[in-house]
């Protein structure tokens, strides 16, 4: 059997995302491979699809009991034999499963890596006596101290390859920074390791930064257009997560909290109310959700700022598994970050405590951004991305650049004449001319009291913000409050020597997405059948089927088995178990409404051609320089841009036809960069860079990337 055939007979797909393929096949060499795949984008099918096809055990090192329930329940489901080994099974259970492991009954077997490295070494002496043809280690970033997660627990893998020199080992996670991805190589020892690092990019979630101001009735707002949905609210403190989730209780919405101060029972039971469906929202700390599958998880609110991109990364990436429109909202408070600070510094290791430090400055950053959030995030993990996604809160703002030197002087004017001291709400009402009795009564004698009079105070906190992120101005701690302070910069703009632009918003639209034209009667009388399934079955709704799965049928609407076959998530398995009774309710709604099957648009929709690339007004005014002469640097020059964007811009010509690879890549040169891209995919630029050496540039294999693109849409 092929890795593509099994893909259609345990899986239900047609096709491999992303570079799944090639890891599948480099795991079937028997390679070590470290794999670094965004949540949601199919890194447990890297290992789960070659334990198919080896002859032997696949064995899992998993961090959470939750992830290993969810993950073999998954694949039993599918039709492969799998099953975990925790504290939370009896020992008849555990022995059991020893037998079933001893008669090669089963393919893939989940553990934690403290059991695994027992003190009494049982665990390891047994498994030597098993066919063991694949280890996979999940959320590898555990392994580093540098990782956003560290676990003492993993560093005991260090010893896996001493212990199992034959045996590949496949590395996964999905967020982890160059340094991270360093450790990780290092602590596990891997033996010339393929390294595959796909596309940070979520596409289908719209990350959106929101001031924090009244965050109870702003996440109200929020919640009003998804009641329905299934969402993860995250705070930083237990406390604050069980106030919130009774708050949401009795506002009428199904909601339970979820932190380790809980008791295992309850924990467990939340977590399965979450994952059935019986319950909407979890109100959680960071704990939650490491390793949950749920994969129609609609929305990820954050009330508090996280700790570094990493984590938040991971957190954001609970939402939209499916594929489907998603969202992801911060409520940010600057006073959020001085209290993370202290949160950051580890005893006795100032190199680690420096580290942890700017990974929080970068989160802030991140949150007082005025630019593109996606372009942020993707260049935060190394990635290439263009400067307008079109779905972060930024990209849908319509807005306007003005003069706003006057207004950066008063705020840079305010905050020196109090002194450094105060806070950005102090600092607003002063500006303001507030008659509060906290303002003190000599500053209301300074110059500077009351000159922002005319402007709200919800614009003067944005403009703080802003001077903020341009770096005007800095945030510090003063005895544990948080304070605005000047910068190097803030000196030549109080002397009038430095112009200050600032943002005139004007209305945010809402990202669009294609949504495809499906019969929502019959998608709610699917889900409810899926429903009926996994209650009468005991497993949670979305593992029978997942929300996409569902909507293609209520798009495509089926009419035969075989044409049930091409909805996606459809195994041999869950054909046979599901399928007759799917698409009984499909063909009666079907007659019905007078409806015919639809599924030959599937079909079509696979086979369309590569959209033609559209070419903006910014890549028309770096073309025409071209056309005068200018080199690529000159450009760069002239339109205070870098090299690398205006090589994008100068490719997007390459993929219409107007320009010819050759003005970009000689002749000799081609081949080699045509055959990496091939082999290993034109997701991301670096690992085509590192594959090819210091002898081709960024600019050529933009170049050779659009002329493969002109050349498929001018064959097809």
């Amino acid at each position: 059997m092929t890795p593509l055939q099994a893909l259609q007979k345990y899986f239900g797909y047609s096709e491999f995302r992303h570079s799944q393929e090639a890891i599948i096949n480099t795991v079937l060499n028997n390679q070590d491979v470290m794999v670094l795949m965004p949540t949601g984008g199919g890194k447990s099918l890297c290992y789960q699809l070659p334990a198919v096809l080896l002859n032997g055990l696949t064995v899992v090192i998993s961090p959470l009991i939750a992830l290993m329930k969810d993950q073999v329940d998954s694949l039993n489901l599918s039709g492969i034999p799998a099953a975990y080994l925790n504290s939370s099974q009896s020992t008849e259970e555990q022995k059991d499963i020893a037998i079933q492991l001893q008669n090669n009954q089963l393919r893939l077997l989940y553990i934690a890596p403290e059991r695994l490295f027992a003190p009494d070494n049982r665990m390891m002496a047994f498994l030597k006596t098993l066919n063991v043809v694949q280890f996979a280690i999940d959320e590898a970033h555990c392994i580093s101290q540098w990782g956003h997660d560290f676990r003492p627990e993993y560093l005991m893998l260090a010893g896996l390859k001493k212990e199992f020199s034959g045996v590949p080992v496949i590395a996964l996670t999905a967020t982890a920074d160059k340094l991270t991805q360093k450790d990780i190589l290092e602590k596990l020892n891997l033996h010339k390791p393929s390294v595959f690092v796909s596309s940070f990019n979520r596409a289908n979630i719209t990350y959106r930064v929101v001031p924090r101001r009244k965050g109870l009735d702003q996440l109200m707002d929020f919640l009003e257009q998804r009641k329905d949905e299934s969402g993860i609210i995250y705070c930083l403190s237990r406390k604050s997560t069980e106030a919130l989730a009774a708050d949401l209780k009795e506002e009428g919405y199904a909601v339970e909290a979820y932190h380790a101060g809980l008791n295992n029972e309850v924990k467990a039971q939340n977590q399965e109310a979450f994952l059935r469906d019986d319950v909407k929202i979890i109100v959680a700390t960071i704990a939650f959700g490491m390793g949950i599958n749920k994969s129609n998880v609609r929305y990820v609110v954050h009330m508090d700022l996280p700790k570094n991109i990493e984590g938040y990364y991971q957190e954001t990436g609970r939402a939209g598994r499916d594929g489907l429109p998603s969202d992801a909202m911060l409520l940010y408070s600057p006073g959020d970050a001085i209290k993370l600070r202290g949160f950051a510094m580890v005893d006795n290791n100032a190199e680690q405590s420096a580290i942890m430090l700017k990974k929080l400055d970068d989160m802030v950053n991140y949150c007082q951004l005025h630019a593109c959030r996606r372009q942020y995030l993707m260049n935060y993990f190394d990635e290439d991305f263009p400067d307008h996604c079109g779905s972060c809160d930024f990209c849908l703002s319509e807005f306007t650049k003005f003069d706003g030197t006057l207004i950066a002087q008063k705020a840079l004017s305010a905050v020196a004449r109090l002194k450094e001291r105060f806070g950005n709400n102090y600092i607003v009402d002063f500006l303001r001319g507030s008659k509060s009795e906290k303002i003190w009564a000599d500053h209301k004698a300074l110059k500077t009291y009351g000159a922002g009079a005319d402007i709200s105070k919800a614009d003067w906190q944005r403009y703080l913000r802003e001077l903020t992120g341009q770096g005007f101005l800095q945030q510090a701690d003063e005895n544990g409050y948080p304070t605005l302070k000047l910068t190097p910069k803030s000196e030549a703009v109080l002397k009038g020597e430095q112009k200050v632009e600032l943002i005139a918003h004007h209305i945010t639209e809402e990202a669009e997405y294609e949504t495809p034209a499906y019969e929502a009667e019959l998608l709610n009388a699917l889900r409810q059948r899926r429903h009926d399934f996994a209650v009468s079955e005991n497993l949670a709704a979305y593992i029978i089927l997942s929300d996409s799965t569902l909507q293609e049928m209520a798009t495509y609407l089926p009419q035969k088995m075989d044409e049930l076959r091409l909805i996606s998530g459809f195994g041999d398995v869950k054909l046979a178990r599901y399928g007759r009774e799917f698409l009984e309710l499909i063909v009666n709604y079907s007659k019905a409404k007078g409806l015919d099957s639809l599924i030959k648009l599937k079909s079509a929709k696979r086979e369309r051609k590569p959209k033609k690339a559209k070419v903006s007004d910014t890549n028309k005014a770096s073309l025409e320089l071209f056309k005068q002469g200018l080199s690529v640097t000159e450009i760069a020059h002239e339109r205070g841009l870098s090299t690398t964007t205006i090589e994008g811009h100068l490719s997007s010509f390459v993929q219409t036809g107007e320009l010819d690879v050759s003005t970009f890549v000689s002749a000799d040169k081609m081949p080699a960069i045509k055959n990496a891209i091939e082999s290993y995919g034109a997701e991301r630029l670096a690992p085509l860079k590192e594959v090819l050496g210091d002898a081709y540039s960024y600019g050529e294999i933009k170049a050779v990337i659009a002329w493969m693109n002109f050349m498929q849409n001018a064959n097809t």
